[in-house]
């Protein structure tokens, strides 16, 4: 159900429709789970929770990880200022899972890109947590939007920050037996598919 997920497909030529789980997958994560453990058991739990038979249906999760911490999206707008504190000056860990399935068949990869932020003022950490754009997203911060401005450096993966890697997806794609470049042919204009996954 991520709008930013579902703009990623739509940036690679990847037609496809969004569904939710009728009932909502449960994310709150394990006594003493990994953080690497926890996306990738929510992605698949979420690939698995919606039931198309014979499609193959993609569910991923992001989360953003500091001294071992998973941190989630902010309760509230001092939540998310005193996250964007607690990350600035140094680097932090984003994990996405991502999962593919058809029927029975269900494949899944972890990514992990590691992000430096600047320093940042509590005075900046106010005024970005006050456009709201961070509000749902774990980090508190949207690196493809005004965010941007804090991160210093990235290694990996710059699409699994924003919230699907895509390499890695193409590849769980090709896996499957999918020929990406016919669906995009196939479907014309990248920018605008319309065409269910087969």
């Amino acid at each position: 159900g991520s709008p930013r997920r579902s703009a990623l497909l739509h940036q690679i030529g990847i037609p496809h429709v969004v569904m939710l789980p009728v009932v909502p997958v449960d994310e709150t994560p394990l006594t003493g789970e990994a953080p690497a453990d926890y996306v990738l058991r929510l992605a698949c739990a979420k690939a698995r929770a919606v039931l198309v038979p014979g499609r193959l249906v993609l569910a991923a999760d992001t989360t953003v990880v500091a001294d071992g911490q998973i941190l989630g999206k902010p309760q509230d707008t001092a939540s998310a200022v005193a996250m964007l504190l607690s990350l600035a000056d140094r680097a932090h860990a984003v994990f996405t899972g991502v999962a593919l399935r058809r029927d029975a068949e269900l494949r899944s990869v972890l990514v992990r890109t590691e992000v430096r932020f600047r320093p940042i003022s509590a005075r900046e950490a106010s005024a970005y947590a006050a456009t709201g754009e961070g509000l749902d997203k774990a980090g508190s911060y949207a690196i493809q939007g005004q965010g941007a401005i804090f991160v210093r450096s990235l290694v990996g993966s710059y699409s699994n920050v924003v919230g699907l890697p895509l390499a890695e997806t193409e590849t769980l794609l090709q896996a499957f037996g999918v020929d990406t470049w016919e669906w995009r042919r196939a479907s014309g204009s990248p920018s605008t598919p319309t065409s269910p996954l087969p």
